[in-house]
């Protein structure tokens, strides 16, 4: 009988090691604040006495992260960083699921009809509110629920039971969900950190979405036909180079070129005070969003929960889900 294989183990590696990957896999992601309490916690316990989180290092954390890393690698999983794109940038480690696509990723905890419609809701997110116009790849309420069933074009394009690649789909089958599911399916995923809630009221990926789904989204979204010119839906930060899903656009309509707000101050710096876009020479007026801000910083959207505010709304949020809508449809 054939011994089972085991991944090979990176140098060094102990149970202080181990325990840092278990932790790090229930948690799924990680801020380095939160690294240091883990890290100070598991050294306390295998070291016999108490560690300060204080005490521990950006180079040991980094060295428990590199470990970690080595060791799960084999078995399809990674751990990668990006920034926070609207909380002061601050740097998120995320555990991630290496080779599988969204619905791989969530079959094990959703029904297939949730997973359908966390498709759909991509869709709306990448496509359909992310437009040469208008980039908000966020959704409120009532555009999620829109969504609660298939259109009747994408029943058409499944009615045999393929998807356009002629692969089996589950879509032929998917009733949809109702909208109590709906609403409680977006909680959910919230809760797992999937999906972010605004102030605003707006759904929009988390930094451990858009790192865990970084190659699925470029492979779904973009064209890799595309010129380095091309307008493409999922877009990088000319300082940084992640997605920007929140953050600046060059007022020039058809230049590709976006900015973090967390990247902004330090790559005018480096061009020595000349706000002008790089590609297209155009003043960066620090006024045209990628996001949200695409519809909140609109007038009709203000005026829209103005009104509600003073009570000549609808006083259920339909008013601004009506501008909000308004305004993407006159982008088109």
């Amino acid at each position: 009988m054939e011994d089972e294989w085991e991944p090979p183990v990176p140098a060094g590696y102990n149970d202080a090691n181990r325990a840092f990957i278990q932790s790090f896999m229930a948690r799924g992601t990680l801020t380095f604040p939160e690294g240091q309490k883990l890290v100070a916690a598991i050294l306390s316990a295998t070291e016999g006495e108490t560690v300060d989180p204080e005490s521990i290092t950006q180079d040991t954390f980094a060295s428990f992260v590199r470990t970690a890393r080595e060791a799960v690698e084999p078995l399809d999983y990674d751990i990668r960083s990006s920034r926070d794109q609207v909380r002061n940038g601050e740097r998120i480690w995320a555990f991630i699921n290496a080779h599988s696509d969204p619905a791989t990723q969530m079959a094990t905890t959703h029904t297939p009809e949730e997973v359908a419609y966390i498709k759909r809701l991509m869709d709306l997110l990448f496509d359909e509110y992310n437009t040469v116009r208008m980039e908000v790849m966020a959704v409120d309420e009532g555009q999620a629920l829109k969504a609660s069933r298939p259109s009747k074009r994408r029943e058409s394009q499944h009615v045999n039971g393929e998807d356009e690649e002629g692969q089996p789909s589950t879509t032929a089958s998917d009733r949809g969900l109702k909208h109590s599911e709906v609403l409680s399916l977006l909680s959910s995923l919230v809760a797992e950190g999937w999906l972010e809630k605004s102030r605003a009221g707006f759904y929009s990926l988390s930094p451990r979405a858009l790192i865990e789904m970084w190659s699925w989204l470029v492979a779904t979204y973009n064209d890799d036909s595309a010129s380095a010119k091309d307008w493409q839906r999922i877009k990088f930060c000319e300082s940084c180079k992640e997605i920007v899903t929140y953050g600046q656009r060059c007022s020039e309509r058809d230049c590709t070129v976006r900015l973090h707000d967390i990247c902004q101050d330090r790559y005018w710096r480096t061009r020595k005070g000349d706000k002008k876009c790089p590609k297209c020479e155009t003043e960066w007026t620090g006024d045209h969003f990628v996001g949200e801000r695409a519809i909140t910083s609109r007038q009709g959207y203000q005026r829209g929960r103005g009104g509600c505010a003073n009570g000549n709304g609808s006083g259920s949020g339909n008013s601004r889900r009506s501008d909000l809508e308004k305004a993407v449809a006159a982008q088109q």
